[in-house]
């Protein structure tokens, strides 16, 4: 899939990660299929056994990048891998997840300008009109998830 089916990068890209459940939290030490690659975590649902799938995708809705981790990892670890960014250049659009002095840094020396939401707590930060107007975009990669799960697992 990674060869042949992915959409190119056009300078304005949504990242966004989804849970893939192995089977309820609760029955994980008799699951015996992912032993080992599955893992345990918390997300804003509840707790879940199984993986995440970290999508990059352009704005007309192409997956342009995926990777699947287990569940525990960190929504920003697959950022700060270089094999998979190097399809993204310019804007990426990201939720209040991918927060981050080091990652925000590390995206910028390699030409990649990650734009988020910030936190209550956290200064205020002039922002264009269009990044402004592309965060409320995110919806693409929303949509794209849903249908990714409604058509591939069930």
């Amino acid at each position: 899939m990674k060869m042949h089916c992915l959409g190119d990068c056009t300078g304005i890209s949504f990242i966004d990660s989804t849970t893939l459940k192995s089977c309820h939290y609760k029955r994980e030490k008799q699951h015996k299929v992912f032993v080992g690659l599955a893992q345990k975590s918390y997300e804003t649902l509840g707790w879940f056994y199984g993986f995440k799938l970290h999508l990059v995708c352009n704005d007309k809705g192409e997956i342009i990048e995926f990777m699947l981790t287990p569940g525990n990892v960190d929504d920003r670890k697959p950022l700060k891998n270089k094999s998979f960014n190097d399809k993204i250049f310019d804007k990426i659009y990201g939720d209040k997840g991918y927060l981050g002095k080091d990652l925000f840094d590390q995206l910028f020396v390699d030409g990649i300008h990650l734009i988020t939401k910030v936190r209550k707590n956290m200064k205020k930060k002039a922002m264009d009109f269009f990044d402004r107007v592309l965060l409320r975009k995110r919806a693409v990669i929303e949509i794209g998830k849903r249908h990714l799960k409604k058509c591939m697992l069930h």
